[in-house]
Formats: structure tokens, C-alpha cells, sequence
């Protein structure tokens, strides 16, 4: 379905990604870790053709994604694959919920009950309500709704759970685990949940290149990876008023 192949990409003078070969199979869940830096972000704008590399090749069910291939058929490749960022108020501008559901089926001319979509993602009561004045959750809800009305087959998650709290995030990994058939790519540097959010990851590091592609199981126990990645850290821990020091894979 998707299909990286010697990417790499620079902002002006600075690397952002580096040699980067990376295949996803429809229906398959990758979790795509790294500290802040790696480059998670730019991969995702790149596979969501935000931007475009200058070297390397990218293929979205078998075409390859250039800047004319989307100004030709950029109607077809959003509705089959969509993102949300991080933060959702970059993505939310209509004056109420209702009408930013309604926004998002229209530029696909698509014809679906708002009043059921709503429901699925828990918001019909928030459907004449401002969404720029709604909570981070709440906003997160809304914009996921708008996205996901278009039935799209790949979903990105941009760092989804960063403003969530821990009833939004429990939300948020059901509703993932109901769509059986979509294929997710989320980016997290929290490790915590990312056995909740697939089973295939991908590791970036500071040198901007992918330094893991495999189980995420095994993955928590390469300690030369995680540490490679930043993903493990040492700090002292207060225990019966005994302090001591060593390796963790948690997040704060």
C-alpha cells in the first residue's frame, strides 16, 4: 500500500529525514517512535503529501506521489488516506461542529448522516457549539469525526494523545481498536502506550534514519535501540526515602 524509498528531506539547510526505505501493508498498525527531532513529523507530512522530497521515491497503492500527481488527483488520495495533527486547532475553522462535518463531506461530495456520525465519536451534543471554544479532547473528537467521515482506508495520528487527558485517551485506543480493517500510523514518543496503539514499530533517531522496523515487543527489550533512539532514560527514584538510579522506558 505504501512504499519509501531512499527518502530524504531537508528544511533549507537542516536534514529532516535521511535515507529513509519503509513499506506498510493495508491493515497493518505501525507505531512510529522517536524523541522530538527525529523527524516523525516531517515522515508524516511526507506520506500525507504536505511535502514532498527532493530524492527518493514515494508510492500510495502502486502511484508514485509527486506534486503533479496530487494537483491531478488529490480529491482521490485524501479520502483514502487522512491525518490528524497533533494539535486540532489547525484543522478546525467553521463557526460549529455541525458545519465542520458538513465541510469535510463536501469537498468529497459525500452524502452521510451527521447526526450518526456525531454519535459514533461521542459529540452530537456538541454540534451547534463553536469547536474552536470546545476542550482539547473535545476538539480532538471533532476534527477525528471530520476526517473519518470520508471513510478514509489509512489514518495518521500525529502525537494524538499529547493533549488528551486519561479518559480521552482510553477513547481514543477503543475507537482505534474497533476499525479492524484500517491501517494506522501514529506517531508517539511515549512508550507507555505505544503497545496499546500497534504491533510494528518503526524507530527514528537523531541522525533523522529509521534504526528499528520490527515487533514492538522486541523491541522493548533491545536496550541498545532504545537508548540509540532516547527512548530509555536514567533518573534517580525516591523509594522509602532511599534514593537510587537506573534505566526506565516509561514516559513522564
Amino acid at each position: 500500500m505504501i512504499r519509501l524509498k531512499g527518502i530524504e528531506y531537508k528544511y533549507e539547510d537542516n536534514l529532516a529525514l535521511k535515507d529513509i526505505d519503509l513499506e506498510i501493508k493495508e491493515g497493518e498498525r505501525v507505531v512510529l517512535l522517536g524523541n522530538n527531532g527525529s523527524g516523525k513529523s516531517t515522515l508524516l507530512k511526507l506520506l500525507a503529501g504536505l511535502i514532498f522530497s527532493k530524492s527518493g521515491e514515494y508510492y500510495f497503492n502502486k502511484n508514485r506521489i509527486t506534486k503533479k500527481y496530487l494537483k491531478e488527483n488529490a480529491k482521490s488520495f485524501r479520502k483514502e488516506l487522512a491525518i490528524l495533527f497533533q494539535s486540532p486547532d489547525s484543522m478546525l475553522f467553521n463557526d460549529s461542529v455541525r458545519n465542520e462535518i458538513a465541510f469535510s463531506l463536501m469537498q468529497f461530495d459525500m452524502q452521510r448522516d451527521i447526526e450518526d456520525l456525531a454519535k459514533e465519536f461521542g459529540i452530537e451534543h456538541l454540534l451547534d457549539r463553536n469547536p474552536l471554544k470546545l476542550s482539547g479532547g473535545e476538539k480532538q473528537k471533532v476534527a477525528l469525526c471530520a476526517i473519518f467521515s470520508t471513510q478514509p482506508k489509512v489514518l495518521i495520528l500525529d502525537e494524538p494523545m499529547a493533549n488528551l487527558d486519561p479518559k480521552s485517551t482510553g477513547w481514543l485506543i477503543d475507537f482505534l481498536y474497533e476499525k479492524k480493517d484500517l491501517t494506522t500510523i501514529i506517531s508517539t514518543h511515549n512508550l507507555s502506550l505505544a503497545l496499546e496503539l500497534g504491533s510494528r514499530a518503526v524507530v527514528m533517531d537523531s541522525t533523522h534514519k529509521i534504526i528499528y522496523d520490527g515487533d514492538i515487543k522486541e523491541l522493548f527489550n533491545n536496550k541498545s535501540i532504545l537508548l540509540q533512539a532516547n527512548l530509555m532514560h536514567k533518573h534517580r527514584h525516591n523509594h522509602n526515602d532511599i534514593f537510587h538510579t537506573h534505566f526506565h522506558i516509561h514516559s513522564w
